[in-house]
């Protein structure tokens, strides 16, 4: 018989959770998500995943499912793109992940059988605003809020290690996909004639298509030779105004609005100059020597399979 091989997912009900569970199930995983939030629209939610409840801080209800298990992936985190960044944001921005990474690591602490391996969500924010320098893992952090956030959820599950668990800890761009995350929001304005770039546009998109950054985190899971940081962006990194020229030909749609940077400070704050009009050029050299081979390597691809998908910007969106 086939041993079991489950897969615990913290954050499983949210954007990037849902795909990956999807993804697993279908290659023949159990899948039990872990969620204070398992209220999403039952067709988003892939046929054959279950839910352990947690708090979100602690291995209390659930740490006992660690015990034997292939592999925990942990994706929790206050989300980053709602809401101006406040005192009381930032808080739970950061606290979010911290407690996210203490309950894992209590759980795996606690069972006598370690899991596989424990993947570790980033982010590309790892290395704060970089301008035209190409980066790749071997690139030191940067000393942002945000870079300063995404170095501490990294080590809140470093601990794991000296237990002798695999650990994979994945920096994930700009994740492009039909269901949720930034996609709906590039593609709305264009839908209205309205697209152009954000400020200049010079800052650069690291990107994935929703497809390959699940895709990669299978990956990561079953090559067991595989550990350390890993940047999951396409090969192709684009400036923000060919993204939107792009997407803009995609459409039928002109690029020829530009919203100006202090617009978008008034609107979102200090959030608009670590997220929007500031980027990361990214290269994902160590995916691409584990030999990971990307469906949608560039913009262009990627842009016109997500119009294949579903309609743009429509009700699917989240």
């Amino acid at each position: 018989m086939t041993a079991i091989r489950t897969v615990l997912i913290a954050g499983a009900s949210g954007f990037i959770g849902r795909a990956l569970a999807r993804e697993l199930l279908a290659a023949g995983y159990e899948v039990v998500g872990l969620s204070r939030r398992t209220n999403a629209p039952a067709e988003r939610l892939p046929a054959g995943l279950s839910f352990a409840s947690w708090d979100g801080r602690t291995a209390a209800g659930w740490g006992g499912l660690a015990d034997g298990a292939w592999a925990i992936v942990n994706l929790a985190g206050d989300n980053l793109a709602a809401g101006r960044w406040t005192k009381a944001k930032k808080a739970r921005i950061l606290e979010s992940r911290l407690d996210a990474g203490a309950a894992i690591v209590e759980a795996v602490r606690a069972v006598p059988a370690k899991p596989r391996v424990l993947v570790q969500a980033s982010a590309v924010g790892f290395y704060g605003p970089s301008g035209d320098e190409e980066l790749d893992e071997d690139s030191p952090p940067g000393t942002s809020y945000l870079a300063g956030v995404v170095r501490a959820w990294e080590d809140s599950t470093k601990a794991v290690e000296a237990l002798g668990v695999r650990r994979a800890v994945i920096r994930s761009g700009l994740v492009l996909g039909e269901g949720g995350g930034a996609w709906p929001r590039l593609v709305l304005p264009f839908r209205f004639f309205a697209g152009g770039p954000l400020g200049r546009g010079r800052q650069f998109y690291s990107w994935i298509s929703l497809e390959d950054e699940v895709r990669a985190i299978r990956h990561l899971i079953e090559h067991e030779d595989l550990a350390g940081a890993f940047d999951l962006t396409a090969p192709g990194p684009v400036r923000q105004r060919e993204f939107c020229r792009i997407l803009g030909r995609a459409l039928h749609r002109p690029c020829w609005f530009p919203v100006p940077a202090w617009g978008l400070k008034v609107l979102f704050g200090e959030k608009a100059v670590a997220t929007v009009l500031t980027g990361q050029r990214v290269r994902p050299r160590r995916l691409l020597a584990a030999g990971f081979a990307f469906r949608h390597p560039d913009a262009a691809s990627a842009v016109a399979a997500l119009l294949r998908s579903g309609p743009p910007g429509g009700s699917r969106a989240g």
